[in-house]
């Protein structure tokens, strides 16, 4: 009777584990940004994109998007272009926006993904050039580069995290030339 009271617990623990969804991680830059690098907002093109992502990651898309994460914005206002970027869409989901992490520390990126057991997907708004450290730092084989010149890229790498699967355009209106599938990947 005992040994089928521990292999009964032992069914149920297992049984919350697997139960336990798998986030998809969808990966963006933050918006437009000046060309004078101590102006530490987004461009009128940056808020645009701001409000054109409302609608590519908002209720109702297909992303599903639970969670959303963007680097500690510092007390002089550096590293706040990801969280103005994504703070109206955070607003409309009724989110907290997650900056908790540095813009460099990637591991700290990578713990939160994977320790996250809300429900939905997760979207994060980063520095292009930090981004593939994230990715790496998740268990990515062949890590992607972001394009340099581009603010409208969506990387994809659903779980369990070993590669970014699907490289998009953001298609916001006015601003992204190009639609569909990027060629990379």
């Amino acid at each position: 009777m005992r040994l089928q009271s521990v292999f009964s617990a032992l069914g149920f623990c297992l049984g919350i584990v697997s139960a336990k969804s798998h986030p998809t991680v969808y990966i963006i830059r933050h918006g437009e940004k000046p060309q004078d690098p101590n102006d530490h907002g987004l461009t009128l093109d940056g808020v645009k994109r701001a409000q054109c992502l409302r609608h590519v990651f908002g209720q109702g898309s297909e992303y599903n998007i639970g969670h959303i994460m963007a680097p500690r914005v510092k007390w002089d206002g550096t590293h706040g272009r990801a969280f103005e970027t994504v703070l109206p869409l955070a607003r409309d989901l009724g989110l907290r926006v997650d900056t908790h992490c540095k813009r460099n520390k990637v591991k700290c990126v990578a713990k939160a993904i994977r320790s996250y057991d809300g429900p939905g997907n997760i979207l994060v708004a980063w520095r292009h050039s930090t981004m593939s450290g994230i990715v790496e730092e998740l268990g990515a084989w062949e890590p992607v580069e972001y394009p340099n010149k581009r603010f409208d890229v969506i990387w994809t790498d659903p779980w369990p995290y070993g590669n970014v699967t699907s490289i998009k355009s953001e298609g916001c209106p006015g601003l992204d030339v190009r639609t569909g599938l990027v060629d990379q990947v």
